[in-house]
């Protein structure tokens, strides 16, 4: 270990709006074929509010720093390390937004704000410092064999010596998972440069969230027998993707980072989509319900009321997930 910390780490009624999904859920596969052909290119961009607004900057900035890097990849890389929490610590000592531990700070540390000091909790210095290190990674195993990023983020895990030894990525478990989780994760970061492939299992999440529709809200709710099969908004689209073999985390601004993010006008149904009182912040989202097409989702929205079908063209509609098998798997369970 390095820098980072263990890797343990209704529209009229019921039964019309029942044929109105009914009809969205065939329509899916169609609608999709004409979407996954698109091209595209040029830098990589942040999603909207992927990145927490105060460390935007800091992370388009410095995630440019060298060819290996992306603003994507490195904000993949501090939403797995510490879920952009400044006050992260771990139980191997790993400290701040980047968790490095102090050994490695003491050398690879920098005094990115140009205060005169170097802060391991300042995410001024901390973003910077590894966004330097993983550069300075890169150019140690730079003539290793293979994909230049992922051999970086293994010397990043398992140090620079091991990857020049196996000629790639070690045969660690551990440092192989965290190249995997990294680069896929990096996928929700980035604003996606073409159209988005539509997930396969869409059409069965919408199917099993039709069929919740009516049961009362719960907070906290999973439908489980002993809360009277009730739900609350995450707890309903979790379930709904369980129900066609993906785990999704628990809470909705988890679930965001499930996948990539289409724009509005190439929602699908099957996406999932997401509701703040902050547009700059995906960490502060609220609410989240399953798309099912015609500017409508399926959501279990408040107490008092019922799930039900809700607009989504509202004030505080924050954007989208099509979410992805590697994407939900690749999601930490705790940050």
């Amino acid at each position: 270990m390095t820098v980072r910390k263990a890797w343990v780490v209704a529209i009229a009624a019921v039964g019309s709006g029942v044929a109105f999904v009914m009809l969205l859920v065939v329509g899916v596969y169609v609608v999709a074929g004409n979407l996954v052909n698109g091209v595209g290119g040029g830098a990589v961009r942040l999603a909207k509010g992927a990145v927490p607004a105060v460390y935007q900057s800091l992370v388009q900035k410095w995630g440019n720093l060298c060819p290996a890097l992306n603003p994507a990849l490195l904000a993949a890389q501090l939403y797995q390390e510490s879920g952009f929490n400044p006050n992260a610590r771990s139980a191997a000592a790993a400290e701040g937004i980047a968790q490095f531990i102090p050994g490695t700070w003491a050398t690879h540390g920098v005094d990115g704000d140009g205060d005169g000091k170097r802060d391991v909790w300042d995410p001024d210095d901390a973003i910077p410092s590894a966004a330097s290190y993983d550069c300075e990674l890169a150019k140690y195993v730079k003539d290793v064999p293979g994909d230049l990023s992922h051999n970086m983020l293994a010397a990043y895990n398992a140090g620079a010596y091991a990857v020049i030894k196996y000629g790639g990525v070690p045969p660690y478990a551990e440092t192989q998972n965290y190249v995997k989780t990294i680069t896929t994760l990096e996928k929700s970061f980035a604003a996606p440069a073409t159209r988005v492939d539509p997930s396969q299992q869409a059409a069965g999440a919408i199917s099993y969230a039709q069929s919740k529709l009516g049961t009362p809200y719960l907070w906290g709710g999973n439908g489980t027998a002993d809360q009277g099969g009730r739900f609350d908004c995450s707890g309903l689209t979790k379930a709904a993707f369980e129900s066609v073999g993906i785990s999704l985390p628990r809470v909705a601004n988890d679930q965001y980072n499930a996948g990539p993010h289409p724009r509005r006008e190439e929602l699908l149904p099957g996406d999932l989509v997401f509701f703040s009182d902050d547009p700059t912040n995906s960490r502060a989202i609220r609410h989240v319900g399953i798309y099912v097409g015609g500017g409508y989702m399926i959501d279990a929205p408040r107490p008092g009321a019922v799930i039900r079908f809700d607009p989504i063209d509202t004030p505080d509609y924050f954007g989208a997930t099509r979410v992805t098998e590697d994407g939900a798997k690749a999601l930490p369970t705790s940050v």
